[in-house]
């Protein structure tokens, strides 16, 4: 179907924007801890990996369009997809919500508040942590998309000058970084090059697509056309954001033979070599890029999973799919803010709960496989209109993405069990 030509049930054309709710998903996904690992990933292989970051690109496409190819072509939400397949689909769906959104709202306030602290050292890590929560809270509380779609894409453009911006100063060798395109797995580097195609743009947030498009005002398959485009030039915008981590990780780090520490502290890192390379200007700017990265992932989740928590628990009472208590304006979606936000705040005090952080890892390492499996079991079936059910390559990409994220997960937990 052309987008040219087709017709919304209104009349009206459907329109497409280079800002919209692709854009929306993808800078919500790639937060701090990806930037981490992909600056790690070059900064040990050099450009070696450029391949598995092209694959995870592809591989969240994939996944985003099928959660967004649902939404239109039925008019439901994913949750109502998923809970179609039975009742282990809300076991699981809701425990895991809780517990990750506990844990997450506090790393996501500590990873605002990293870059913030050494960036205007007035205040602590903490201090700015929490600063930034009330900020993400205050703009999502009215649930107003437009205004949270304007704020995304700003956070989108300030991380992405920032950090094309630290790749073009390290005059990257683009024979090096082409070559990387060869899909080799350097020696012992399974899980790394598996961690960085997994890791290139969201975990739970894919599934918040459907969502976004719904509140976009994307309801019908007149804008299936415009769907896909949105999808695929926010993974472009994606792509291009971290391949120049990459590079950064490649010509600054790993040919000077630099070593930066694990976790979001190896960001502040990157800023001092910046700082010691090329002038405390670059630095300063790459901090704000990084800031920029965390707060937008923190934004959106205040949104987009607020939005799912309350899709949730309206379908658990049992309310029309319709029902405002199941949208934004609901008490369920400020009830999840309100979780995201406060509860999270103790964890700064006390530390974290060693059982908090096992239930965590095992509920996130199996959200992806969850996610790409139930993808597979929706759209095969009659629950979607035959001509918006899978084909051979959906399905095939479908299945290479679960068995990826599956062999994950077994790492994720083996390392788990083994403390590695």
């Amino acid at each position: 179907m052309d987008t040219s030509s087709a017709l919304s049930s209104t009349g009206a054309r459907p329109k497409w924007s280079l800002v919209g709710p692709g854009l929306v998903v993808a800078a919500t996904g790639v937060g701090a801890a990806d930037l981490v690992a992909t600056l790690i990933a070059g900064s040990t292989y050099g450009y070696a990996l450029f391949w598995a970051v092209v694959i995870g690109c592809v591989m969240k496409v994939v996944l985003v369009e099928g959660a967004g190819r649902f939404s239109l072509a039925t008019g439901h939400t994913i949750y109502e997809g998923w809970s179609s397949l039975g009742a282990w689909t809300a076991v699981y769906f809701g425990p895991y919500i809780v517990v990750w959104g506990f844990v997450y709202g506090a790393a996501a306030m500590a990873g605002t508040g990293l870059p913030l602290a050494n960036l205007f050292p007035v205040f602590s890590i903490t201090t700015w942590g929490i600063i930034s929560g009330l900020v993400g809270l205050a703009l999502v509380w009215m649930g107003k998309y437009g205004l949270f779609e304007k704020v995304c894409a700003l956070f989108v453009g300030v991380m992405f000058v920032a950090m094309v911006m630290a790749a073009a100063l390290t005059v990257p060798n683009l024979l090096d970084l082409f070559a990387g395109l060869a899909p080799i797995v350097p020696e012992g580097g399974l899980f790394t090059t598996l961690a960085v195609a997994g890791g290139v743009g969201g975990t739970i947030t894919l599934a918040a697509y459907g969502y976004w498009v719904r509140e976009k005002g994307w309801h019908t398959p007149e804008y299936m056309r415009v769907m896909r485009l949105d999808n695929g030039v926010a993974y472009l915008v994606t792509g291009i954001f971290v391949t120049a981590t990459l590079i950064v990780g490649a010509e600054l780090l790993y040919s000077a033979n630099i070593a930066i520490a694990e976790g979001e502290q190896g960001l502040v890192d990157l800023g001092t070599v910046l700082d010691e390379r090329y002038g405390a200007v670059a630095g300063k700017i790459f901090l704000v890029g990084f800031w920029a990265a965390a707060m937008s992932s923190l934004v959106g989740v205040w949104n987009g999973v607020s939005l799912m928590f309350a899709d949730f628990a309206g379908h658990v009472r049992k309310l029309p799919e319709d029902h405002p208590e199941r949208g934004s304006k609901g008490k369920a979606y400020k009830a999840y803010i309100l979780w995201l936000t406060f509860p999270p705040m103790l964890l700064f005090a006390f530390g974290e709960p060693f059982w908090l952080i096992q239930a965590y890892g095992v509920l996130g390492a199996f959200f992806m496989p969850f996610l790409a499996i139930t993808l597979l079991l929706i759209l095969n079936s009659d629950r979607v209109p035959r001509e918006w059910r899978n084909k051979w390559l959906s399905n095939a990409l479908m299945v290479v993405t679960a068995l990826v994220f599956i062999v994950l997960t077994f790492d994720q937990v083996r390392g788990i069990i083994t403390g590695e």
